[in-house]
């Protein structure tokens, strides 16, 4: 049986048209990091060139030596800005800063995974392999939702995520905006594109 850790792990599924506030483990991922529009940025194209042949190096391992076959998980990214209204009112894509990520199955040990990267540097086609990083992300507490249209269209929901419900919960905002792409936008519509929209966020307190 080949595992998908989309339909397996709880966090990869988030309902349509309302916020829900979950806890999210820590997850160990592969990463990259850049900045700019990922539209247009050369950075960013190489950051998806270098992750996909790494993450696919792994999936062929485990298949191999240890008889575990996997889905390569889906594409990941967070998103930041110094100002959040690049993301919503202004929408100012080119200031954007970001990490693309392909989450690493807990079964692969660090070892692993350095094979794998040293096999696909040798093999000198992932264009980042330089900045290609494995970390841990530790995310806790968090409100998500499903987005299911453009990306262009996100705006509005994650300015009633920010501005309205996480305030309205007593929650404020106290991390990276995180997103993960559900749909491939080289074979999916736009209007039919699936997202889930995911910020962590921590309790309020108040002085009593």
């Amino acid at each position: 049986m080949k595992t998908d850790l989309k339909r397996e792990l709880p966090s990869y599924t988030a309902p349509r048209g309302r916020f829900e506030v979950i806890t999210v483990p820590p997850r160990t991922y592969l990463m990259v990091d850049g900045a700019g529009d990922p539209n247009t940025s050369v950075e960013y194209a190489d950051a998806l060139a270098t992750l996909y042949p790494v993450a696919y190096a792994l999936k062929f391992f485990s298949k191999r030596e240890l008889d575990r076959d996997y889905v390569v998980p889906p594409l990941e990214a967070l998103w930041w800005s110094d100002d959040y209204a690049d993301f919503t009112s202004a929408r100012d894509k080119s200031r954007w800063r970001w990490t693309a990520m392909l989450l690493v199955p807990e079964w692969l040990s660090a070892e692993q995974v350095d094979d794998a990267r040293d096999g696909v540097a040798r093999a000198g086609k992932a264009p980042a392999i330089e900045r290609l990083r494995v970390d841990t992300l530790d995310e806790g507490l968090c409100v998500q939702t499903l987005h299911i249209g453009s990306y262009d269209d996100e705006a509005p929901v994650l300015a009633a995520m920010h501005d309205e419900f996480i305030p309205s919960e007593g929650l404020a905002m106290a991390g990276i905006h995180h997103e993960i792409y559900l749909s491939d936008p080289r074979r999916t519509a736009p209007e039919k594109l699936t997202t889930i929209l995911r910020q962590p966020v921590e309790r309020v307190t108040t002085g009593g």
